[in-house]
């Protein structure tokens, strides 16, 4: 691929090394996606009608707050850090040094078109590399306004943008790459890592999982459904975020059933599918997917369909069996599986069936509740009383653990992650004691002590 040796010599002139270079850049693209913001909803609406509120707060206001933290803090992250030195290398100093990885490559997937491939890319310029985006080919008008922006911003030896689908991804991944960012299933993940792997080249994966939400007694229940329809009506429960399954203690089950109801009325309407503030499933295969896990459940609210627009309004299912599909991966869809228990082992066993989640939520007033469950529970991150908010926080790191995901960006944490940390000594020359040096004329209890000089 042409394009791959392009940026390979691009990178080799050191112009991304300068700050200048790079604070030139984010403000460039800024004003691009300012200057498209109304387009930019619009491609996304056409993909998959996802509201125009939701593209603004989820999408491109998301983007600028990362380019405008970016900016901000972009000269103070660069410059070299100077660390405590000790007693082996006497006299020194010591820093650690941030330096550009070199050649980035973003695969990114369908469900936040604009911000997922955007978000990482902001981190990577900032932090000085050059970048290759592959945007899904399942949203092709979001993808084809993302390359006329970065067409029109950047030169093609930065920051490029590639079309195409899983021959395109394949090509791109058979090259040597200094970092690869991927946000998608863990299927793909483990393609991937594998494919990564082959080069030594580090990766981000940015995956999923069964989110559990977790409603205690002592919750606050009308709060707590209105916050849970919010997080899993979001982009019509395509979120990694979104919470994948309720469950709810026995004593406020049925109260928590009827808020949640009143909530979904009160925001989306007695007819979901008349309501403009839902998206629409992207595509056909995947609403049949989740149109099939509605099969012998026992539905308490919704299960709405529209086949000719591949809709399904949010349903609630009642206590579905551990072993039928819907509980068998992620639902990533407006589908809320709700199951009661009676004391916490009761959610220990359902939890810890799956593997790591990207997130995990409760709503409680206990405090020891909240940080048992804190404690107890491997997930990515989460919210105490509310959902997805935590992504919101560029000061929080966003990722996974274990099969949710490697790595973690946003923020500062996106700048570390595209960059390299440098370990310098710079040593001073006035005294060279020899303890180091042969012949060794010191007993061996003199090197049984050193352990107190590092």
């Amino acid at each position: 691929m042409e394009l791959h040796k392009q940026q390979q010599a691009f990178f080799s002139t050191q112009k991304t090394r300068n700050l200048s270079f790079r604070r030139d850049a984010l403000k460039r693209l800024r004003n691009a996606i300012i200057e498209q913001e109304d387009a930019i909803a619009d491609a996304i609406y056409a993909d998959f009608k996802k509201p125009r509120f939701e593209t603004f707060v989820a999408e491109t206001q998301f983007v600028l707050a990362e380019i405008n933290t970016m900016l901000k803090n972009l000269e103070f992250w660069a410059q070299s850090e100077r660390v405590s030195g000790n007693l082996a290398n006497f006299p020194s100093r010591n820093y650690i040094y941030r330096e550009p990885l070199g050649q980035v490559l973003i695969i990114a997937p369908w469900n936040y078109p604009f911000q997922l491939t955007l978000t990482p890319m902001v981190g990577a310029i900032a932090a000085g590399n050059t970048v290759v985006a592959k945007p899904s080919e399942l949203t092709p008008n979001t993808a084809a306004i993302v390359e006329k922006i970065i067409g029109k911003v950047f030169v093609a030896e930065h920051v490029a943008v590639v079309q195409g689908g899983v021959e395109t991804s394949q090509e791109l991944l058979s090259k040597r790459w200094d970092h690869i960012f991927f946000t998608g299933s863990p299927r793909i993940g483990k393609i991937i890592y594998e494919s990564a792997a082959k080069h030594l080249t580090p990766v981000t994966l940015e995956l999923g999982g069964k989110n559990p939400c977790i409603v205690d007694e002592t919750a606050n229940i009308s709060l707590a459904a209105k916050r849970i329809i919010w997080g899993k009506a979001l982009n019509l429960g395509q979120t990694c975020l979104a919470p994948d399954y309720l469950l709810v203690h026995h004593t406020v089950k049925d109260k928590l059933v009827q808020k949640l109801k009143d909530k979904i009325v009160e925001a989306y309407g007695e007819k979901q599918s008349q309501s403009a503030d839902l998206a629409r499933i992207i595509n056909e295969r995947h609403y049949n997917r989740l149109k099939s896990l509605l099969d012998d459940q026992r539905i308490l609210y919704g299960g709405e369909t529209v086949d000719e627009d591949n809709f399904i309004g949010l349903t609630l299912v009642d206590e579905p069996d551990l072993n039928n599909p819907l509980m068998q991966g992620e639902i990533f869809g407006p589908i809320l599986p709700i199951f009661s228990y009676e004391k916490e082992p009761d959610i220990d066993a359902i939890v810890k069936r799956y593997e790591k989640p990207l997130a995990a939520y409760i709503f409680s007033n206990k405090r020891d509740s909240q940080k048992k469950f804190i404690a107890q529970h491997g997930f990515g991150g989460g919210v105490i009383n509310d959902t997805v908010i935590h992504i919101a926080n560029k000061n929080l790191p966003f990722g996974g653990v274990g099969h949710s995901g490697v790595g973690a960006y946003h923020g500062k944490t996106s700048f570390d992650v595209f960059s390299h940390k440098k370990a310098i000594v710079k040593r001073g020359r006035w005294i060279d004691p020899p303890l180091r040096y042969a012949p060794y004329k010191l007993p061996e209890k003199i090197a049984k002590w050193v352990k107190h000089l590092f």
